[in-house]
């Protein structure tokens, strides 16, 4: 019966059936328990409320989230191992529904049989569709299995709110450079599982590079390292020198984690956007540079800045709306690579401009009262009276053109209702609007007192 179920086991990989000599240095060199997992002190640190749940064995459904390379797999690999339970793995890309049945069914029979529990791990589970995620539900609720599922999206926007409800979602980080560089030194050093039984040697410059291109990227990293090994000979004393030259040709350019419909894609747009907004010229043309690296639309980028405009910077410099949308239209005239000019131009002008969101504050204000309060009717006397007949309901009599006064200013009632939503701030060029607006707003209630009385 046990070799029954280990044939129809779809995660477990006959011992030999795996060239551990052929897997990536990467793969050979997954942590093995918990003390050798590198990086993720925020949830794995002493005291942590996962590495607690770990230790105890006491966890149920658990959903790790980040960029590639940070270790979701090999934490989840760690977890069983300690749990001394049996590993299934499945992938998101490439398993069905019957798969998920059958790998479930013999976890409900070996548990049963032999009172061994099962992890299911799922690999970018937000590739299963929403029946493929249900199927998993009603076994997570009775126990079947223990479940783990890792992604690279954000769970609570691509994976399906029962499962995020039954399961404690993590986030892991990418990887710090320090923990990078022990990797490194543990890869050249271990000569059962790394590269310890070649003599190598890694410079600090080309270390340092190593680390600072991969990005907090582990596999990336390892797999630069193994590269470089691999294709450098050795030299006259039978060592192999990973120089910065080496370090350079094995990682060649940065890669950018920056998926166009994902966390990285929302999360950068949005702090460049908070830059613009918090007059940080710096960190405003960081983000740019980096969503311009990675791929990004210059037109996604284009609508946020004149958008940014008129939200953020509004009355208080209104060059800046004329400025973001000439650098739209700039943009998509000349094109990459030059278009980055002009993007950078009006973001630089909106970051270094006076505030004021004073313009789209008030807007909100009033879309407030007409959708939660009493819609208030035009007055007659500022109705439409280019028509016949409009004269005999009304409409338009006693309306006071502005033009026929001095300073083209007359106080009249233009709502129904005395109401103020537009407040002006004194930042730029709103400083002198308020200044008119104090004086306009004074005539208004001046003349409805008289009209009071």
């Amino acid at each position: 019966m046990d070799d029954f179920f280990e044939q129809e086991d779809p995660g477990r990989i006959p011992p030999d059936a795996v060239d551990e000599d052929a897997m990536p240095l990467a793969a050979r060199m997954r942590p093995q328990c918990l003390e050798d997992y590198a990086g993720q002190q925020h949830i794995l640190g002493e005291g942590k409320l996962l590495r607690r749940a770990i230790i105890a064995d006491r966890f149920a459904s658990l959903i790790f989230y980040g960029p590639p390379g940070v270790g979701k797999t090999s934490l989840a690999r760690v977890i069983a191992a300690h749990s001394k339970s049996r590993f299934i793995n499945l992938s998101g890309v490439e398993s069905n529904v019957a798969e998920i049945r059958k790998s479930v069914e013999a976890a409900n029979s070996i548990k049963r049989l032999h009172a061994t529990t099962t992890t299911l791990f799922v690999d970018e589970i937000h590739r299963f569709n929403k029946a493929q995620q249900d199927v998993l539900l009603p076994h997570i609720e009775r126990g079947t299995v223990r479940f783990i599922g890792a992604t690279t999206h954000n769970p609570f926007f691509y994976i399906n709110s029962p499962l995020v409800s039954r399961s404690q979602v993590f986030q892991l980080e990418p990887l710090e450079s320090s923990d990078l560089s022990d990797l490194v030194h543990r890869a050249l050093e271990d000569e059962e599982r790394g590269l310890g039984k070649q003599r190598v040697t890694i410079s600090d410059d080309a270390l340092e590079l190593l680390v600072t291109k991969c990005d907090g990227d582990a596999r990336k990293c390892l797999n630069a390292l193994e590269l470089g090994v691999a294709t450098t000979p050795p030299g006259n004393d039978g060592t192999i020198h990973f120089d910065l030259k080496v370090a350079e040709e094995s990682i060649q350019q940065k890669t950018v984690v920056y998926d166009g419909d994902g966390d990285a894609h929302y999360d950068t747009i949005s702090a460049f956007i908070k830059s613009m907004r918090g007059s940080d010229p710096d960190a405003t043309l960081y983000w740019l540079a980096k969503m311009l690296y990675a791929g990004e639309d210059i037109r996604f980028i284009a609508r946020r800045i004149v958008i940014a405009a008129s939200e953020d910077v509004g009355l208080a410099d209104s060059n800046a709306l004329q400025v973001a949308i000439a650098a739209q239209q700039a943009a998509e005239f000349i094109g990459l690579p030059e278009a980055q000019i002009p993007l950078a131009h009006a973001a630089l002008y909106i970051a270094t401009a006076p505030k004021s969101n004073r313009c789209y504050a008030g807007l909100l204000a009033a879309q407030k009262d007409i959708t939660q309060g009493r819609t208030l009717a035009v007055p007659k006397h500022l109705k439409d009276s280019h028509y016949k007949g409009a004269e005999q309901l009304g409409h338009g009599k006693d309306y006071l053109y502005s033009h026929n006064y001095e300073g083209n200013f007359v106080a009249q009632a233009y709502l129904p209702e005395g109401r103020s939503y537009y407040e002006p701030t004194e930042n730029g060029q709103e400083m002198r609007i308020k200044q008119r607006l104090d004086f306009w707003r004074s005539q208004f209630d001046a003349a409805n007192k008289q009209r009071v009385k």
